[in-house]
Order: C-alpha cells, then sequence, then structure tokens
C-alpha cells in the first residue's frame, strides 16, 4: 500500500494531549475532519498506527489535532518530530490542471527554450495561488514559480517535467 505524508507533528499543545500538526497537503479541511481516520508514525519509525480525529482547530499555520487514541501530554509527547498519513485509497480525483504536492515535488523544471533551471522541493500556499520553490542546479538562490498559467505552461507528472515560461524578474 502507498502512503501519502499529510502533515508533520511538530509539538503537542495544552496538557490534554493535542498534537501541533503543519499540515503538508491542499486538502487541510477534508483531511483533518472530525471522525477522520488517520496514521501516525514516530518519528524513529516507519510503523504506522491508525487514529481517528476527535477534535480539529486551526492556529495560525497550524493544524490542532485531539486525537480519540491519545488523551494525555504524555501520550502526546512520544509522538513529536513524527508524521501523518493518509492511504492512497483516500486521494480523490482532481480536476485537469490541478495536481496533489506528490506529483510536482520532485519534477525536473524547464524553461520554454529546454534549459534545465532545477527541481521542485517545496510547495507555498500565500494566498490566491501555490508557488513552487524550486533548487536550482548550482548554489544560487531558489526560484520561485508561481502556479498560473502566463507561467507555467506544461506539467508532465509522468515523466516529472514541468515547462515555464520565464517571466521578467522570475530569475533570482
Amino acid at each position: 500500500m502507498e502512503w501519502f505524508n499529510v502533515g508533520k507533528i511538530v509539538n503537542t499543545h495544552g496538557v490534554r494531549g493535542e498534537i501541533k500538526v503543519l499540515p503538508i497537503t491542499d486538502f487541510e479541511q477534508e483531511r483533518f475532519a472530525k471522525g477522520k481516520e488517520l496514521y501516525i508514525s514516530q518519528e524513529t519509525s516507519n510503523d504506522k498506527e491508525k487514529v481517528t480525529v476527535k477534535n480539529v482547530r486551526s492556529h495560525k499555520q497550524f493544524v490542532l489535532l485531539m486525537l480519540e487514541e491519545i488523551s494525555s501530554l504524555n501520550e502526546a509527547e512520544k509522538w513529536k518530530g513524527g508524521m501523518i498519513y493518509v492511504p492512497e485509497a483516500d486521494l480523490q480525483e482532481l480536476d485537469e490542471g490541478e495536481y496533489y504536492y506528490h506529483e510536482i515535488i520532485g519534477c525536473q523544471v524547464y524553461s520554454e527554450e529546454e534549459e534545465l533551471l532545477g527541481e521542485v522541493f517545496e510547495i507555498l500556499s500565500p494566498g490566491a495561488n501555490d508557488v513552487w520553490v524550486v533548487k536550482p542546479l548550482e548554489g544560487k538562490k531558489d526560484i520561485m514559480i508561481p502556479y498560473i498559467d502566463d507561467v507555467v505552461k506544461k506539467v508532465d507528472t509522468v515523466h516529472k517535467k514541468i515547462t515555464v515560461h520565464l517571466m521578467e524578474g522570475l530569475l533570482p
């Protein structure tokens, strides 16, 4: 079975076993909804434990989760640094032009002139559109690619290749 990382447990919150999660998903409200089954693993292990969301709330850029299986600060502590996963079966069909983060991260980015610019290693969601962060081949500054039609011309997730139009000011 293939697993998809949807969050990192960065800390505990309060004394009742709440965990603070940095979401790594574009469907935050669906992924962490009350009653949703998730799988968590400790930082030092690949073993996954099934858990159920008891309560959820947002806090700054984090999601605070109460899980049925964790009821104290001590129980929550062991999950710090761990990851939250969903199985492949939980992924929904996307519309044309929409992609899961795991499909974009790791793609090679090319200019329209076929010049390799680098590889997508992170996706930011600052507002109206996502921004794909590209690690350049040489030790230059990261390239920020806004996911808009004027810039992203072609996405081939099968071959992990993205073609972009280099608008003025796009390269650092």
